[in-house]
């Protein structure tokens, strides 16, 4: 092994021992298998198995599955060489045979060594993805999601954004694969988990929110996927987080609502709903935007939607010309991004209006 594998000569000493350790009780069991007659196939896996319970259990991380197929490789290869000094007259091609068979099952046990580290990986970090998603969802120090985010291998990648819809159901670790295997496919980065019926997947690189929920909607079940506003970094996503579950929450409200939808599309429906943060954006985005730009824009609003959504007939309340009654619906256009020309924007319009009134303190 040290001779024809570079990566071997670079293991520290005590990972050099535990594989000496399972080359000698692979030769150790083989003999023994040899002695019992060589032909139980049960026995044969029992005493295959016998020989990587001679290492510990952080050998599997330590060294690769491709690694593991080289050293068996070489164990089988100067077995096989030997072969002459050692078998009985007429006994050469029988014991080769019986190698091969016998390496076999050594590749087999392997193979269950390393698909049983990689599903307690994958139990593990399932459990700590949701620990993330908690801690996110809690809001807690930015200190607690960075080392958590750490240990799941999270590769800074702004901005992030938090996408949530409803979990297709079934084990949680395929679940889980489904959602990073569109992630990959995006080349985005992702932490996900299950809260609830909920899933809840923390995307990097999400420029465009909206874009990121529609790359990964394979991996949701049915009903409402809600994407929360992009932040600059992990630690900030918590905002995102609270706005994507209020989203989802409320998405109900909004039956011709589009799958994926925005968060900040659903803020009527979140504020019905009882969210203080929608509130917040529709009374300091809406209406004190309004009131901070003045130039009878409030009351333009009031009186175009008294009269229906009639311009001539809100002119005449107004006591103005038509065209000065267009030129500040634009202009609240241009404050707001909401045209009250548009009846889901002057829904929303009308929200903010009615909790800026209800609370003109704030």
């Amino acid at each position: 092994m040290d001779e024809t594998l570079p990566w071997f000569r670079a293991l520290p000493a005590d990972q050099r021992s535990w594989v000496m350790l399972v080359a000698q009780a692979g030769v150790r069991s083989l003999v023994e298998w040899l002695r019992s007659g060589a032909t139980v196939a049960a026995s044969t896996q029992e005493i295959s198995d016998e020989v990587f319970a001679a290492a510990p259990r952080a050998l599997a991380r330590a060294i690769t599955l491709t690694q593991t197929v080289q050293l068996v490789k070489v164990t089988i290869d100067v077995a096989e060489a030997e072969v002459p000094g050692f078998a009985a007259k007429g006994e050469r091609d029988l014991l080769l045979q019986a190698i091969l068979r016998f390496s076999r099952e050594i590749a087999f046990s392997a193979a269950r060594v390393y698909a049983r580290a990689a599903e307690s990986r994958g139990a593990w970090d399932a459990r700590l993805q949701a620990m993330l998603v908690d801690a996110l969802l809690r809001g807690d120090s930015s200190d607690v999601l960075a080392s958590r985010a750490a240990a799941l291998g999270w590769v800074d990648s702004p901005p992030v954004a938090v996408v949530v819809g409803r979990s297709p159901g079934g084990d949680i670790t395929a679940v889980l694969h489904a959602l990073y295997r569109a992630a990959r496919r995006a080349r985005l980065e992702l932490i996900g988990g299950l809260h609830g019926d909920r899933l809840v997947a923390v995307v990097g690189g999400a420029a465009d929110p909206v874009a990121t929920a529609a790359a990964l909607s394979s991996g949701f079940g049915e009903g409402p996927i809600v994407a929360g506003p992009a932040v600059p970094t992990l630690e900030q996503a918590t905002e995102s987080a609270r706005a994507a579950l209020a989203g989802f929450r409320a998405a109900p409200a909004w039956p011709g609502a589009p799958t994926p939808v925005a968060a900040d599309d659903l803020l009527p429906e979140r504020a019905l709903a009882g969210d203080l943060d929608a509130r917040r954006k529709l009374r300091h985005d809406v209406y004190a935007a309004l009131a901070r730009a003045g130039g009878g824009l409030l009351e333009t609003l009031d009186a175009f939607f008294a009269a229906g959504g009639v311009l001539e007939s809100a002119a005449r309340e107004l006591y103005v010309h038509p065209n000065t009654v267009r030129y500040r619906l634009r202009r609240i256009t241009e404050v707001t991004a909401l045209s009250p020309l548009d009846g889901r924007d002057a829904f929303a319009l009308r929200m903010a209006l009615s909790i800026g009134r209800l609370d003109p303190a704030a």
